[in-house]
């Protein structure tokens, strides 16, 4: 891990960003890069945010304790732009992008092929082939719009907003009437459950297709020494510019910060509220106070002595990752949506939306299969009020910054074309509460460095 400066010493800096996040990191670096000098404080023993791993479980077992697979790091522009392949960041791919298993033996599968997956979904094939091949194809360029919806590519808001018409639609809708085969729905429904949505709710949709055609173009890769490489690589590029990253640090007030041109917090609302005190009145701190936190998420770890022996052979090898390795290709799925046909996640999603405990929840790789239990050596569970406690974002065990419905990502978290702006010229945010939502993929940040830069010079 890069080294952290001191969090006693005051520097003179141009601009302060609170919380090192992937979004609050990709802003400082953005700010180094044009010359500003820049202090990144974060509260935790380690930068990171959701992109930390450690040793929970055993000595040796490396777990990621949030974000773990990173569909769309490899497509986002910010991290494209970064190119932090230079500090060394790499990424695993596993053979198989997602399964969802079905019965003993037999599961819907992910393949990297377009071709290949639709083969084995029967009479959704041709759809599937003809529809998901035309997004995985384009999904690049449709990402530049959907990641930032404020400054689309001149050249492509008529495909982004043909995907936008389609991926509006809720998944229940496309579940019911468009497709038929037991394997595409259930494909659809896990990756849509991503949202953490009631499927029913609009844009559920869009949010299954754009994973699911990601996983064609790029795969869900995994980065190699877990997800804490990747603030590993973001820490060193701002070092190497001339910033600064003091861990320790909590700032709760204003009088916290030094003097600087620019604040970033890479916060959630209620924080930013509580930290800023009265700056904010009006509608502003109306639309903050009334920020709509989403469901909150449970996490189990396991330390394993040995591959999962699941039935079905295609998932052999799933989910064990040698993450200080090379970046090889890795044998099985890497991702598994555990949770029966699609009509089962629809449920189990509902209950959650409702504020419910379903009976047969859907879990992203979390359920035992046939001789697991005998392989375990170690466990470590985090409810909701353990995610909050190891990382205030978190609020609630809420992992993306916010309920992602169609009102607050239309409105994240305030109506406007410069979402990451403040009433206060000085003050902006860059989590993943502000446009476009949740994710490993840094353009909240991004944007809102852009943002800075095009008001502060």
């Amino acid at each position: 891990m890069p080294e952290v400066t001191d969090p006693r010493r005051t520097p003179d800096v141009d601009a302060v960003v609170v919380g090192s996040g992937p979004n609050g990191l990709v802003a400082a670096v953005a700010l180094a890069q044009a010359g500003w000098r820049v202090l990144v404080l974060e509260a935790a023993a380690q930068p990171g945010g959701g992109t930390r791993t450690e040793e929970v479980t055993l000595p040796g077992f490396r777990h990621d304790i949030c974000s773990t697979a990173h569909p769309m790091a490899m497509a986002s522009p910010a991290f494209r732009a970064l190119d932090l392949a230079r500090e060394s960041l790499a990424f695993a791919q596993p053979e198989l992008p997602v399964a969802h298993p079905l019965a003993p033996g037999r599961s819907a599968v992910l393949r990297r092929d377009v071709a290949a997956t639709a083969a084995g979904l029967g009479r959704d094939g041709p759809r599937w082939e003809r529809v998901m091949g035309a997004l995985a194809g384009d999904v690049d360029r449709m990402l530049a719009g959907v990641l930032d919806p404020t400054h689309l590519p001149p050249h492509e808001p008529l495909w982004t907003l043909a995907f936008g018409a389609t991926g509006l639609w809720p998944a229940t809708a496309v579940d019911r009437f468009a497709l038929r085969d037991e394997s595409a729905r259930a494909l659809l429904a896990g990756s849509a459950a991503h949202s953490v949505l009631d499927l029913s709710s609009l844009l559920t949709t869009g949010v299954g297709a754009l994973l699911l055609a990601l996983g064609h173009r790029h795969g869900w890769p995994f980065a190699v020494g877990g997800s804490q490489a990747i603030a590993d690589a973001l820490v060193a590029r701002l070092q190497s510019l001339g910033g600064e990253v003091r861990c320790g640090h909590r700032v709760t007030a204003m009088a916290d910060l030094p003097a600087a041109r620019a604040v970033l917090f890479d916060l959630t609302p209620r924080q930013v509220l509580a930290i800023t005190g009265d700056r904010f009145q009006g509608r502003y701190r109306r639309r903050l106070e009334g920020w709509r936190y989403g469901a909150g998420s449970f996490k189990v770890d396991w330390a394993l002595d040995g591959p999962v022996p699941w039935a079905d052979p295609d998932l052999a090898g799933a989910g064990i990752l040698h993450l200080g390795g090379p970046s090889e290709d890795l044998a099985g799925a890497g991702i598994l949506h555990l949770g029966g046909p699609s009509e089962e996640v629809i449920a189990a999603e509902r209950t959650v939306a409702r504020g419910g405990l379903p009976e047969r929840p859907f879990v992203l790789f979390g359920q035992f299969a046939p001789g697991f239990r005998e392989r375990i050596l170690a466990r470590h569970v985090m409810g909701p009020a353990a995610l909050e406690a190891h990382n205030a974002n978190e609020i609630g065990g809420d992992i993306g910054g916010g309920r992602a419905d169609w009102r607050q990502l239309a409105a994240r978290p305030v109506l406007s074309t410069s979402p990451w702006a403040t009433p206060d010229p000085r003050l902006f945010l860059c989590s993943s509460s502000t446009l476009p939502g949740g994710g490993v993929h840094g353009m909240c940040g991004w944007n809102a460095a852009r943002t800075v830069l095009h008001r502060l010079g």
